[in-house]
């Protein structure tokens, strides 16, 4: 049995920002000298492939030299996209023991909806990572508030999903598998449907058992590295697509504290700080 560690994303509900966490994990951890693996059970959309193929063009380009993914291809990838919903489970494990056998943590994102491979992969899981907006659109997705009170009445549907995913872990490990949920795209401004929000979360923590941690603001650096297939702890001296800025270097202590909220090294964020602010 491999002993990489997996980090599955998801989230039922499209738009909370599972791939960009996705993506930023997998390069904060390469920068940091970890091995990885990134699996994309997004099917249909396939926005954490499109990354690091955007990566390594850019890269071929510019004749820069950055860390670069295991991307499970060739028969055992192409299987899994192709492959019957009867076929699908037993093709993602060939390809999570292929690369396991490789990788010191495999990145896996999942889709916004409830499929046979997505509960495959939260049973599979290490740690369950949770992106949530600052809405209660979002978190109906985990918890069913009084529509009278907005006091919290149960858990929904993805709560008790990841319940029974955990459950089945914890048979095989005889260990609970870590879920954190992110505050993720929060808003520079208070308000006092945050505050509302923030006390159904913590509540809810306490009732399924998830941790509660800061994701990734809504910056537009996130979405101008895109196609370039970077991230910010890819930028450097030698590494500038974009003009660097100071709220650069306040997006990289973002990516740190995100990682240090997973529980991973606080160094996995790139090149230092003080080189960006440098550099800008």
């Amino acid at each position: 049995m491999s002993e990489a560690r997996v980090i599955v994303v998801g989230n039922e509900k499209g738009g909370a920002g599972k791939s960009t966490i996705a993506i930023h994990m997998a390069t904060a951890l390469m920068h940091a000298g970890a091995r990885v693996a990134v699996v994309d059970l997004d099917l249909r959309q396939q926005s954490l492939n499109r990354f690091f193929d955007n990566r390594r063009q850019w890269m071929q380009s510019s004749g820069a030299v950055l860390p670069t993914p295991l991307t499970p291809s060739g028969a055992a990838g192409e299987i899994l996209v192709r492959a019957t919903l009867e076929d699908q489970c037993a093709r993602f494990e060939d390809v999570m023991g292929q690369a396991g056998d490789l990788v010191d943590f495999i990145l896996v994102d999942t889709p916004g909806a409830d499929t046979l491979l997505s509960r495959k992969a939260h049973q599979s899981a290490d740690v369950i990572i949770t992106p949530l907006n600052d809405s209660f659109v979002d978190f109906d997705m985990l918890g069913q508030v009084d529509p009278v009170t907005l006091e919290l009445k149960k858990p929904s549907l993805y709560s008790e999903s990841v319940w029974e995913a955990r459950k089945v872990r914890a048979s095989v490990t005889r260990r609970m598998t870590d879920w954190l949920v992110l505050r993720n795209r929060l808003a520079t401004a208070e308000a006092r449907n945050r505050k509302r929000l923030e006390e159904r979360i913590q509540a809810l923590s306490r009732r399924v058992g998830f941790r509660v941690g800061p994701g990734l603001r809504d910056r537009v650096i996130y979405r101008e590295l895109f196609p370039f297939g970077l991230t910010i702890a890819d930028l450097g001296p030698t590494v500038r697509p974009v003009a660097v800025s100071l709220s650069h270097v306040a997006a990289r202590q973002e990516l740190r504290g995100l990682m240090q909220a997973v529980g991973l090294t606080d160094t996995a964020a790139g090149p230092n700080v003080e080189e960006l602010d440098k550099a800008s």
